[in-house]
């Protein structure tokens, strides 16, 4: 690692200018990093790989502030690979071409090189394809960091070439280290009661350089007394929460809302819809999966569910932001609570299926439509049961094809309200029945 007055000299700095906290506390050695054990232990794929010094390339995909340029500092130094740095925000093709050059220019002396790329994702196509050659003929070991899901941001021909990591949220227990080696290196505590301190790193929601931040602003207070929860709100601004309406957090988010509902639980259910409205997420776009989930997974046993839940849109079209969200909650409990059936759903799912495997089979000439004589005398509409006048109000007579053998798509779950609609069915199917056998 380069000392750090050379940092200083490269960022145009002097060594009297003040390092921040989280630079000063930044990992010397891979164990020394928090909450990605899983990882880099000895029995973690990073740890193996280290252990035997010999690196693959890699993107490390977390969230912002859990060490992701950190540890691919500390891979170069421990596997002996000279490290360069680039970021997809700054770069464009002659950066990479640069850097490329460089690579091979190490390799022809002896040294290998690991390349860094910051914020790969933000490569387009052609430029992520750009580093398959010389990854492949070993000039650079890839190291790329993204907060994005890999699988939807990166070549599949890149990531067929490097392994994916996945960088864990910092936990309580690694937010709560960070703070202790702060309070070390300063040599004082942090001026704040205990539930304030539970609540100070509820605020930097698993970003230990958030964290730091917000440490060194509060050794500056420097207050008189330790701060309570509601000292410490006033001073520090609630950071807001990590979401992102375009992209993995805005579909994991609904995702989680629609399978909590599926679930039976309301309680769950509500925490996600509030994390989405605090998020800053479309309530129309909200009110949308819960008139698909009123129809996917509840369906006949509530049939008011859909009722609910298209009134709620209504809602957020007539009332908007923010008097709406009670109306999502109101629709979220009901359908968290309301009995569930997806046999709809399947039966709709079979259908479609076999509609398209019997093609163009015509309606049983019985119950076509004959508005003229030709039509008539063809045989249309001859023999049909008008079923409101039949016996029970049904006729049981086949309104499936000729050529189709009857097949049952709807199969009525028994709960909430199908219990009585699978009784009427299970009925119907046996006069059925008995009428064919006559």
């Amino acid at each position: 690692m380069a000392a750090m007055s050379d940092l200083f000299e490269a960022a145009g700095l002097d060594q009297g200018a003040p390092i921040p906290l989280a630079e000063r506390l930044r990992p010397r050695k891979l164990d020394e990093v928090v909450g990605q054990d899983h990882l880099l232990k000895l029995e973690g794929p990073i740890g193996r790989m280290v252990a035997q010094k010999r690196l693959a390339s890699m993107i490390l995909w977390g969230p912002p502030g859990v060490g992701k340029t950190t540890i691919a500092r500390l891979l170069a130094e421990e596997t002996g690979l000279e490290f360069q740095q680039i970021s997809a925000v700054f770069s464009g093709v002659a950066d990479l071409k640069k850097a490329f050059e460089t690579a091979r220019g190490r390799r022809a002396s002896g040294k290998a090189t690991l390349l860094f790329v910051d914020e790969i994702h933000r490569f387009n196509r052609a430029q992520q394809d750009g580093f398959l050659p010389y990854v492949e003929q070993g000039v650079v070991t890839l190291v790329g960091a993204t907060t994005e899901n890999p699988s939807f941001e990166i070549n599949a021909a890149l990531l067929s070439r490097a392994q994916v990591f996945v960088l864990k949220r910092l936990d309580d227990g690694a937010l709560e280290q960070l703070l202790q080696r702060a309070e070390a290196l300063l040599g004082k505590k942090l001026p704040l009661t205990d539930e304030a301190r539970v609540a100070f790193t509820n605020l930097a929601d698993g970003d230990g350089r958030y964290l730091l931040t917000l440490s060194e602003e509060l050794f500056a207070l420097r207050p008189k007394a330790p701060l309570d929860p509601k000292a410490l709100g006033e001073m520090l601004q609630k950071r807001a929460p990590a979401y992102d309406k375009d992209r993995e957090e805005h579909y994991n988010l609904i995702s989680a809302l629609h399978k909590s509902i599926r679930g039976s639980d309301p309680d769950a259910a509500l925490y996600w819809l509030a994390r989405m409205v605090d998020g800053g997420e479309d309530l129309l776009f909200i009110a949308r999966r819960l008139v698909r989930a009123a129809a996917e997974d509840i369906g006949l046993a509530d049939p008011t569910a859909l009722l609910i839940a298209n009134a709620a849109k209504d809602a957020v079209h007539f009332i908007g932001p923010p008097e709406a969200e009670l109306h999502l909650a109101q629709a979220v409990i009901h359908l968290a609570t309301a009995p569930k059936s997806n046999a709809a759903y399947l039966a709709w799912k079979q259908a479609k299926s076999a509609a398209r495997e019997t093609g163009a089979l015509g309606p049983p000439m019985h119950i076509r439509n004959a508005p003229t004589k030709l039509m008539k005398d063809l045989g249309y509409g001859a023999g049909y049961t008008y079923d409101h006048d039949a016996e029970g109000g049904f006729s049981g007579q086949n309104y499936f094809p000729d050529e189709m053998k009857r097949r049952s798509f709807y199969q009525p779950e028994g709960r909430g309200r199908e219990g009585a609609i699978k009784e009427r069915l299970e009925h119907w199917a046996k006069i059925r029945a008995e009428r064919k056998g006559s």
